[in-house]
């Protein structure tokens, strides 16, 4: 499947296109959520350290977002893949695509809650979770979970946390004994500019990661919304990487400052080595998931190798009970939002 933005208008433009519009609006608005609460992560250690403005970050996360939207669609469009194919919402295009919306519906809603209170809940759990409540709402059971492409996510959830803390830990460990001898402002100047080169590189990973599962829903839909319910092989367009990072880096320079706060400053008081460290850790373990096709999330990888870089200095240098809440969010995110996918569903079912 491909689609021309010509031709994307002139569904949009076509009789009955309401459904269509309410899922690329509901879709959309989860991608601007993802900005919020998601996108902010990897620019969080920078903006901690001072090495960058919040601005000028922010700035440079929506251009690596891109980037990483653009070369790694390109290379290894394997993340979208495994998002498009993970669940089944049934024979009927038409109630199929009121399943996606509910699940969208589903996902902001739950993001919004988690951003209100600062917390850096994970866009790419509460998408998944989102969806499989609504493929159960459509078949009262496990029968439109596709449990394979399921496993990845399961996979990749441990890979992330395990990953991400000890890459974090050893790199920093690995710093402190390379730098034991080196002059204190030197090692801070090569670690200021350092970062900012670290960062981009896990912005670009977010966007390799996110972008894509977004793109795999995005052409869900419109599938969905042309009266097909199998996605098949598809060719995602150069205008779509485009839209999906522009509101992205939208929703990040609107939200991101809150958690900017509890990832890069809250849990851990970071010097810029660690803030390196940790932007290197968290952008190394998103590059083998993106390759491998598993769908992982920002959020996890980047404040386990935080956790990971604080520890290897002290463990009380971490913030246990930031850290507690954090984790305690991301486990709640399938039950709790998989749940009002789930409710949602059915709600919209009867509704239209």
């Amino acid at each position: 499947m491909t689609l021309s933005l010509s031709e994307f208008f002139q569904m949009l433009v076509s009789e009955n296109a309401l459904p269509l519009w309410l899922t690329v609006l509901l879709t959309l608005g989860v991608i601007l959520v993802n900005g919020w609460t998601d996108a902010p992560n990897a620019i969080a250690t920078c903006v901690a350290t001072r090495a960058m403005k919040p601005r000028a970050a922010i700035l440079m996360a929506a251009v690596f977002n891109f980037l990483g939207v653009l070369v790694m669609t390109l290379l290894a469009p394997r993340v979208a893949e495994t998002i498009s194919h993970m669940v089944d919402f049934g024979t009927d295009s038409g109630e199929a695509l009121i399943a996606l919306c509910a699940a969208m519906f589903a996902i902001v809603t739950w993001a919004v809650l988690a951003w209100a209170f600062g917390i850096p809940t994970s866009e790419s759990h509460a998408l998944i979770a989102g969806l499989t409540g609504a493929a159960i709402a459509m078949h009262n059971s496990l029968a439109g979970v596709n449990g394979s492409e399921w496993a990845k996510v399961l996979i990749g959830l441990v890979f992330s946390l395990a990953v991400g803390f000890l890459l974090g830990f050893g790199s920093a460990k690995l710093i402190q004994l390379l730098c034991r001898r080196a002059s204190y402002r030197k090692a801070n100047a090569f670690f200021d500019k350092g970062q900012i080169v670290a960062a981009a590189g896990t912005a670009f990973m977010h966007g390799a990661q996110d972008g894509q599962k977004f793109m795999g829903v995005f052409l869900l839909g419109l599938t969905l919304a042309q009266g097909q319910t199998n996605v098949g092989e598809f060719t995602i367009p150069i205008w779509l990487m485009v839209l999906c990072s522009v509101v992205m880096a939208l929703g990040t320079s609107i939200g991101g400052m809150k958690i900017i706060k509890s990832v890069g400053m809250d849990m851990v008081k970071l010097e810029k080595y660690q803030g390196f460290a940790a932007d290197i850790s968290a952008t190394a373990g998103l590059l083998v998931c993106s390759l491998t096709g598993m769908p992982v999330s920002t959020t996890h990888a980047k404040t386990t190798a935080i956790m990971g870089v604080g520890a290897a200095k002290r463990l009380r240098s971490v913030n246990w009970g930031v850290a507690k809440e954090m984790v305690l969010t991301w486990i709640l995110t399938f039950p709790g939002c998989g749940l009002i996918g789930f409710l949602m569903t059915k709600l919209f079912l009867f509704i239209f």
